[in-house]
C-alpha cells in the first residue's frame, strides 16, 4: 500500500466557478492546492468522519465531512479511481467510501435539510442539489417564502443570483407554541451564511490611514469577522475569509512601509476590481492602541497573539492585529539585496513607475497596478535589452497560462544581482548563454555594447530592420537621381511637341525653403496652464520620488494633471489667461518701439514680388538671344520654349492670334539657328 495518493486536474467549486488544482491523500492529512490562487486547504486525517462517492457534472466526485462540521467537495475523478481510493481510506483513515446517487427526477417539491454549512434539498431521501451557505449574501422572507441571494463571482460565465423556497405554514397549534416555519428556515440560513452585519462594537479603530489602492484616506474598523474601510466617498466590508495573503514590504527610501492585503474575490467599486489593498505608513509614526475587550476575552480568543494595551509603530500595530484576526502569516522580503542595498528594484510596468520585490516564493510589484507572481506559476523569465538606452534593461516574466509581464527601465547595475537570484531559484531563463557557460555571473557582459561573444536576438532584429530601411532609402535616392538627370534639351527632335511640353513642365526648379529667423528681442510666448502647473510642481514630484528620471517625471506629471479637480485646473487656466494678456501687451509695445522691423511684412514681400515679375517680363521680351546664351553655358536650370511661353502673363495672352503665331515662328527659327549640337554643348 502506497503512503500517498496524488491526483491532478481536480476541481473545486468556488462561488459558481470551477478552479482546478492538485489533491493529495496522505497518512496525516488531505491537502488540496488551487492552481489559480495557490491557496492550500488541509484536512487533518483524524477529523474525517464521512466520505461519499458521487457522480457529478465533471465525472466522479468525493464529498468529505469532518467532525467539526466542515464539508469539502472535489470533482474530476475517473471511474477507475474508486477502488484504490476506497482501499486507501479503509487502511489509513478507517472511513468507508460509500456511493451515493443523486435524484434526477426533476421534482421541485421536497425536504430542505441543514447539514453543517450546507443546505440540501432532497426528494425521497436523495439529494437534488446542495447550497453552500457560505455563498449566501442575503436572506429575505415573505409571507410563505424565503429568498436567498448569493455572492457573485466575476470569473463565472453564468451566475446564480437568487433561489426562492416556498415554506408551507404550520398548524395553528404549532404556530402558537413556537415561531413560524419561515422564521425557522431564515434563522437556520443566517446562522451559517456569509452575511456581513456590523453588530456590536469594533475591536479597534485606526483613523485616517493612507491607502494607495483604493486611493484615499480611510478609517479602518476591525470587527471579529470582517474589516470595514470607511472613507469620505466609499465604504468597503472585507470578510477575513477572502484574505489570501499578507505582505509587509519596506519602501526603497527606508522611511516608509507598505502593508499589502491580497483578496479573492476582490472588492468592487462599479466596474473596478481591487485584488489588493495597499496601505502606506511612515516608520516614524507611533500609536498606543487599546482593544475594546477585556484581558480574559483577548487571551481566550487570540491565545497570546494580542494584548489589551499595545504600543509601537503604526505599521506594526496594524500588521499585528491583522495577523491575529486573519490567522495568516505575513510575508516579508528574503535575502535579496539590489545594487543600491535595498530589497527592491525600481522599474516601470505599463508606463507607471514602481518597485519590484523578489521574494522567497515569487515576485511582487507595487503599485499601479499591483502584481503578484508565484514561482510555481512562472514558465520562464527573459532579460531583454532596453528599447531606449543601453543603460537599462527589461525583465520579462511569462506565466504557464501564456501571459507576459514586462518590467522595463531597470538600471543595468541591477542585472547581476537579479540574474543570480533567478538562477538560485532555478527559474528557466530564455536567453541563458555564454554568461552561464563561462561562470561570469557577477558581471553584466550581456548588456555591453559589443556583441562579439554571444547572440542577442533583439539586436539581430534591429539590424535587420536597419538594412531594410537603408535599402528603401537607396531606392528613393536612385529615383531622385533619375529625375534630376532628365534634360529636355537632349531629347530627340522627332518627338512630338506636345510630349516635350509635358516633360518640360516636370522639371520645375525646386526652390529651397527659407528658414524663418527668430527675433531674439521679441517677448517670449506665454506658457499653457499645464506647463505653469508643471513648473510649480516639479520639485514636489522629485521629493516624493527620489532618483526619478526626467521621462518618468513627465509621465507622473501627466497622471497627476489628469487627476486634478475642475476647480484646481480653472485656477491654472486663469493664470495662463493672464500670461497671455501680458504677452499681447508686451508684443504691442515691442512693435510700436520698432521691434521686428527687420523682417518684411506680407505687403512688402508682395510689392517686391511684383517688381521682380516686371523685370522677368522685360527679360523675356528682349528676344531669344538671352535664352540661347543660357543654353550654351550648360546651365542645369534650362527651360524650354514651351515652358517659358506657358508662364507668360495673361496680358500677353490677350494679344491677336495672328501676331502670336508670327512671333512664335520667328522665335523658333532663331532658336534652331542659335542652338549648338548636343555634342558641342557637352564638350563646353
Amino acid at each position: 500500500m502506497v503512503d500517498t495518493l496524488e491526483f491532478s486536474d481536480i476541481y473545486q467549486e468556488v462561488k459558481g466557478s470551477w478552479n482546478d488544482g492538485r489533491l493529495r491523500f496522505g497518512r496525516q492529512s488531505v491537502v488540496y492546492k488551487s492552481s489559480k490562487t495557490g491557496r492550500v486547504d488541509s484536512i487533518p486525517a483524524a477529523e474525517l468522519s464521512q466520505a461519499q462517492w458521487r457522480r457529478v457534472c465533471l465525472g466522479q466526485g468525493i464529498k468529505l465531512t469532518t467532525s467539526t462540521g466542515h464539508i469539502y467537495k472535489y470533482d474530476g475523478f475517473r471511474d477507475t479511481d474508486f477502488e484504490k481510493i476506497s482501499e486507501y481510506f479503509k487502511a489509513h483513515y478507517k472511513v468507508e467510501l460509500s456511493e451515493k446517487e443523486l435524484c434526477v427526477k426533476g421534482w421541485n417539491w421536497g425536504t430542505a435539510k441543514f447539514s453543517g454549512p450546507l443546505l440540501s434539498f432532497e426528494v425521497s431521501d436523495s439529494p437534488v442539489f446542495e447550497i453552500p451557505l457560505a455563498s449566501v449574501s442575503q436572506c429575505a422572507t415573505g409571507k410563505n417564502e424565503v429568498t436567498l441571494e448569493f455572492h457573485q463571482n466575476d470569473e463565472a460565465e453564468v451566475s446564480l443570483m437568487e433561489v426562492r423556497f416556498y415554506v408551507p405554514p404550520g398548524d395553528a397549534a404549532t404556530t402558537e407554541e413556537g415561531p413560524e416555519p419561515v422564521e425557522v428556515f431564515r434563522d437556520s440560513v443566517l446562522s451559517k451564511a456569509d452575511v456581513i452585519q456590523a453588530t456590536g462594537d469594533a475591536v479597534c479603530i485606526f483613523k485616517e490611514l493612507q491607502c494607495l489602492t483604493p486611493r484615499g484616506r480611510y478609517d479602518i474598523r476591525i470587527y471579529p469577522s470582517f474589516l470595514h474601510l470607511h472613507g469620505k466617498t466609499f465604504d468597503y466590508k472585507i470578510p477575513y475569509t477572502t484574505v489570501l495573503r499578507l505582505f509587509l514590504l519596506p519602501h526603497k527610501d527606508q522611511r516608509q512601509m507598505f502593508f499589502m492585503i491580497s483578496l479573492d474575490p476582490p472588492i468592487k467599486q462599479g466596474q473596478t476590481r481591487y485584488h489588493f489593498l495597499i496601505l502606506l505608513f511612515s516608520k516614524e509614526e507611533d500609536l498606543s492602541l487599546s482593544l475594546n475587550m477585556t484581558e480574559e476575552e483577548v487571551e481566550k480568543r487570540y491565545g497570546g497573539k494580542l494584548s489589551k494595551n499595545m504600543s509601537g509603530s503604526l505599521y506594526e500595530m496594524v500588521s499585528r492585529v491583522m495577523k491575529a484576526l486573519v490567522n495568516r502569516k505575513i510575508t516579508v522580503p528574503g535575502n535579496f539585496l539590489g545594487h543600491s542595498g535595498t530589497q527592491c528594484i525600481t522599474c516601470s510596468y505599463k508606463a507607471s513607475s514602481g518597485l519590484l520585490y523578489p521574494l522567497e516564493s515569487g515576485f511582487i510589484y507595487i503599485h499601479k497596478p499591483p502584481v503578484h507572481l508565484r514561482f510555481e506559476e512562472v514558465s520562464c523569465v527573459n532579460f531583454a535589452r532596453g528599447t531606449t538606452t543601453t543603460r537599462s534593461f527589461d525583465f520579462e516574466i511569462e506565466t504557464k497560462q501564456g501571459t507576459q509581464f514586462t518590467f522595463s527601465s531597470i538600471e543595468r547595475e541591477e542585472y547581476g544581482k537579479l540574474f543570480d537570484f533567478v538562477t538560485a531559484k532555478k527559474l528557466s531563463i530564455k536567453n541563458r548563454g555564454i554568461k552561464e557557460k563561462k561562470g561570469m555571473k557577477g558581471k553584466d557582459d550581456m548588456l555591453e555594447d559589443s556583441d562579439e561573444d554571444q547572440h542577442d536576438a533583439y539586436l539581430e532584429r534591429m539590424k535587420a530592420e536597419g538594412k531594410i530601411r537603408e535599402e528603401a532609402n537607396d531606392s528613393d535616392d536612385s529615383a531622385e537621381e533619375s529625375d534630376e538627370s532628365f534634360n529636355p534639351g537632349e531629347e530627340d527632335d522627332d518627338i512630338a511637341e506636345e510630349y516635350d511640353t509635358k516633360k518640360a513642365k516636370l522639371v520645375k526648379e525646386r526652390k529651397p525653403r527659407k528658414k524663418k529667423q527668430k527675433d531674439s528681442g521679441a517677448p517670449k510666448r506665454p506658457m499653457t496652464a499645464y506647463f505653469l502647473w508643471l513648473n510649480a510642481s516639479r520639485e514636489s514630484i522629485k521629493a516624493e520620488h527620489p532618483g526619478i528620471s526626467i521621462t518618468e517625471i513627465s509621465k507622473r506629471a501627466g497622471e497627476m494633471w489628469r487627476e486634478l479637480g475642475k476647480e484646481q485646473k480653472e485656477e491654472w487656466d486663469g493664470k495662463a489667461e493672464e500670461a497671455k494678456k501680458d504677452y499681447e501687451v508686451a508684443m504691442r509695445e515691442y512693435r510700436e518701439s520698432g521691434g521686428g522691423s527687420s523682417a518684411p511684412s506680407k505687403k512688402e514681400r508682395k510689392k517686391k514680388g511684383g517688381k521682380n515679375d516686371e523685370k522677368n517680363k522685360k527679360g523675356k521680351s528682349g528676344g531669344g538671344t538671352e535664352r540661347a546664351s543660357e543654353r550654351t553655358t550648360g546651365n542645369d536650370s534650362f527651360k524650354s520654349r514651351e515652358f517659358i511661353s506657358s508662364e507668360e502673363s495673361s496680358s500677353e495672352s490677350d494679344r491677336g492670334k495672328g501676331k502670336r503665331k508670327r512671333k512664335g515662328s520667328d522665335e523658333q527659327e532663331e532658336e534652331v539657328a542659335l542652338t549648338p549640337p548636343s555634342s558641342d554643348s557637352g564638350s563646353d
